[in-house]
Formats: structure tokens, sequence, C-alpha cells
């Protein structure tokens, strides 16, 4: 069974930081490019982070940039998204999306982060 399993998030104060993970099931992440996404209550879904194969580049959106990093374990078929300095528009549920094809690709189930004093 194809699975994406999202842990890590929590309620933090700003300037906090957490550490998600996303572990894969069914299949084998080095195959894929990896994202993390995030939606907020009553906005569109945004893209927070993406990782190539092999992980050697790293892209992300302009409201996170310099405060996350999003890295891969290839071996353990999880990848990471470390988040530093959060601010209370970073709350949101924070999505593992799996990209292989326009037909081939897989979402977690998510995980819920709140920043928030």
């Amino acid at each position: 069974q194809v699975q994406l399993v999202e842990s890590g998030g929590g309620v933090v104060q700003p300037g906090g930081s957490l550490r998600l993970s996303c572990t894969a099931s069914g299949f084998t992440v080095r195959n894929y490019v990896m994202s993390w996404h995030r939606q907020a209550p009553g906005k569109e879904r945004e893209l927070v982070a993406t990782i190539t194969r092999s992980g050697g580049r790293t892209n992300y959106g302009d409201s996170v940039r310099g405060r996350f990093t999003m890295s891969r374990d290839n071996a353990k078929n999880t990848v990471y998204l470390q988040m530093n300095s959060l601010k209370p528009e970073d709350t949101a549920v924070y999505y593992c999306n799996a990209y292989f094809s326009v037909v081939t690709n897989y979402w977690g189930q998510g995980t819920q982060v709140t920043v928030s004093s």
C-alpha cells in the first residue's frame, strides 16, 4: 500500500523551531521529486519547498527562504523540513508530496503546525 505519513507538527511559540518528517511506504522516494506544501485556513495550498531526487538541489518559497531547510534520507525513505524562526503566519497544515509524473504522485494526510504565543 502506497502511503506518505507526516509527523512532527505541533504548537510552538514565535521564534521557535520544529522538524517535520515524511516517511514513505509502498514505494521508494529516491525515484521521486519530493516537496512540502502548506495550507492555512481560507487560503490556497502553497508550495513551501522542493528537493531533487538526489537531494543535491532545493528550492524554497519566498516566505520561508532562509528559515526552512528541506532534506532527504533516501536510505530511510524519509524527507524532512527543518523550520526555524517560526512566525504566526507559518500556521497551517503541512503536506508532503512525492512526484514522479502527472499521473503518479502521492500526498500525505498532513500535519498541523501552529505558531502562537
